[in-house]
């Protein structure tokens, strides 16, 4: 079933309220400050196998899931680092249009492009 290779404990809350809320708004979080400071994207990744740990073992913890199961820790891993690469690429965008005004105009919300002359 599609719902024992997402989350392991019998309810989607938890994995909504764990992986997705706590652990996702922290990779999101991680991701602005990692894009705010000028660090390259690559960074989020090993920020993302972090704290795909750390929300492992908030399951583990709170709710009796295991510990050290590899795929769990893989399905909460690319949760967080979407969520990562969501915040980089926010907070990117924004950087961009904001310090280089007069080259880039904004694109939507996660882009931009070069002014047109």
């Amino acid at each position: 079933m599609l719902s024992e290779l997402i989350y392991e404990e019998g309810s989607l809350g938890v994995f909504l309220l764990v992986s997705v809320l706590l652990g996702g708004g922290a990779a999101a979080l991680s991701g602005r400050a990692i894009a705010e400071t000028w660090r390259p994207w690559w960074q989020v990744v090993g920020y993302s196998f972090i704290l795909g740990a750390v929300v492992r073992f908030f399951h583990f913890s709170l709710f009796g899931a295991s510990l050290l199961s590899a795929h769990y820790y893989v399905v909460d891993t690319a949760v967080c680092m979407a969520f990562g690469f969501l915040g980089f690429k926010a907070t990117r965008a924004a950087q961009m249009v904001a310090q280089y005004r007069w080259i880039n105009e904004t694109q939507g919300r996660l882009r931009w492009r070069r002014r047109l002359p």
